[in-house]
């Protein structure tokens, strides 16, 4: 599916040169970034649900570390 990505000119300028360093195209680098983005993100989201859980488990040794 395509899509339009409107950037300012300093993101622009910037996602050249790192395309250029990478002998890449802007889209293949621009790609990337999105799906490290997303893959950061699911992480995170796991992270935090485990956190959640757990802490709830933890919460009084936690509380008795706090002290």
């Amino acid at each position: 599916m395509a899509m339009t990505l409107r950037l300012s000119e300093d993101e622009t300028e910037a996602l050249r040169r790192r395309a250029k360093e990478e002998g890449r195209s802007m889209q293949e680098v621009a790609r990337d970034a999105v799906s490290s983005y997303l893959e950061q993100a699911s992480r995170r989201q796991i992270v935090d649900a485990v956190l959640d859980r757990e802490l709830v488990r933890f919460a009084d040794a936690i509380e008795r570390l706090g002290q």
